[in-house]
């Protein structure tokens, strides 16, 4: 049987515990596994042709000059400068980037959810 902890010991073993995984390495290492497959999203971008309007790492012939370079993706904090860089914003920017920002250049990408979900689980792992 585990002893019963105070209160006072509980808080003190979780400052421990953050103390210890803080100091122990960076903090993109500690990033939640995608949510999509960043495989299927790799396929889905060279066939749709995203490279046509950007520039994105990893994808042959991905050189676009319209849009703006999709570099380093998994390590910006903000999407189309105004939604926090998580997976499910990125998800819900590339899948109808007109209802985010009515009138941007970013047409609709006719995406399904699930579809965009593995698009941004792709551009995540541009580091």
């Amino acid at each position: 049987m585990l002893p019963r902890l105070t209160p006072v010991t509980a808080w003190a073993a979780v400052c421990a515990l953050v103390v210890t995984l803080a100091s122990s390495g960076r903090a993109e290492d500690y990033h939640l596994p995608p949510i999509g497959s960043p495989a299927h999203g790799e396929a889905l971008i060279a066939e749709k042709g995203c490279g046509g309007c950007h520039m994105i790492p990893g994808i042959l012939g991905a050189d676009g000059l319209v849009g703006p370079p999709l570099t380093m993706m998994g390590r910006r904090v903000f999407v189309a400068g105004l939604l926090r860089n998580t997976q499910q914003n990125l998800a819900a920017w590339v899948l109808d980037p007109q209802r985010i920002v009515p009138g941007v250049a970013m047409p609709s990408t006719n995406l399904t959810p699930a579809e965009a979900l593995d698009v941004a689980a792709y551009l995540e792992t541009i580091r």
